[in-house]
């Protein structure tokens, strides 16, 4: 199971970095750990996105960070509304930088450094309203077709 390769302290460290990035910005970041993946990370990232109800915040603004951590493949995907804001450069980017940590054992490091970059994008795009509330649930999700 996915879960078991992440101590509850790693945990803890990644819902932390989101719920921290979610306080300026009515965006949305979840994270989804698998171990292993058959077939390619964005397709299943957007599965995922679909499974986890992320498509239905009000301004399109969810952002999903995959991993299948076995397999070493990733994917990190945003909905429409952030999408033509950052565009594929700073998806790009952000991929890279889990990369370089994650090539050095630093997943829970590398999450929450990706995690706060994409708040600070939400936030310039979409900052908080009073109005605003937590449309999706901060915790990690776990498991898939694989695992």
């Amino acid at each position: 199971m996915a879960k078991a390769n992440f101590s509850d302290k790693d945990q803890a460290q990644i819902v932390a970095a989101i719920q921290l990035a979610e306080k300026e910005t009515s965006g949305e970041i979840r994270v989804h750990i698998e171990s292993k993946l058959a077939t390619d990370p964005v397709e299943r990232a957007k599965a995922v996105f679909f499974e986890l109800g992320m498509h239905q915040t009000v301004q399109k603004n969810a952002v999903l960070i995959y991993l299948a951590y076995n397999d070493h493949k990733l994917a990190i995907i945003g909905d429409s509304g952030i999408h033509e804001k950052v565009g594929d450069n700073f998806w790009q980017a952000e991929k890279d930088l889990l990369i370089t940590h994650f090539k050095k054992n630093e997943y829970a490091l590398g999450l929450s450094i990706a995690i706060e970059q994409v708040g600070e994008k939400l936030k310039a795009h979409f900052p908080f309203q009073k109005d605003d509330k937590n449309e999706l649930s901060d915790t990690i999700s776990f498991g898939g077709q694989h695992d």
